[in-house]
């Protein structure tokens, strides 16, 4: 069983910046890709923010290319995404997932229970 802790979420105003924090604890060996989604309101489809795969290599959705930042910190099981240059539009839950294999199988995909961000003046 794999645990993901989302932090960071809040209340910023336009332009502001926060960084969001997800740390992944429990049984696994290793990590296929980890990253971001969000969900802009109940009902709305849950859209990719940014991800990275275990070989380092990172995708982002459009609307925040150049805004925000992914990045992890493998000796301590945590991803980070730095959201910068905020947008009314980038207000939603923020949920963090994750891709986890033990030593002989893979898990699966596990996701964490979300992180409010709102962007509002």
């Amino acid at each position: 069983q794999v645990q993901l802790v989302e932090s960071g979420g809040g209340l910023v105003q336009p332009g502001g910046s926060l960084r969001l924090s997800c740390v992944a604890s429990g049984s696994f060996s290793s990590i296929n890709a980890v990253g971001w989604y969000r969900q802009a309101a109940p009902g709305k489809q849950r859209e990719l923010v940014a991800t990275i795969t275990r070989s380092g290599d990172t995708n982002y959705a459009d609307s925040v290319k150049g805004r925000f930042t992914i990045s992890e910190d493998n000796a301590k099981n945590t991803v980070l995404l730095q959201m910068s240059s905020l947008k009314p539009e980038d207000t939603a839950v923020y949920y963090c997932y994750g891709d986890f294999n033990s030593l002989f199988r893979r898990l699966g995909v596990y996701w964490g229970q979300g992180t409010q961000v709102t962007v509002s003046s």
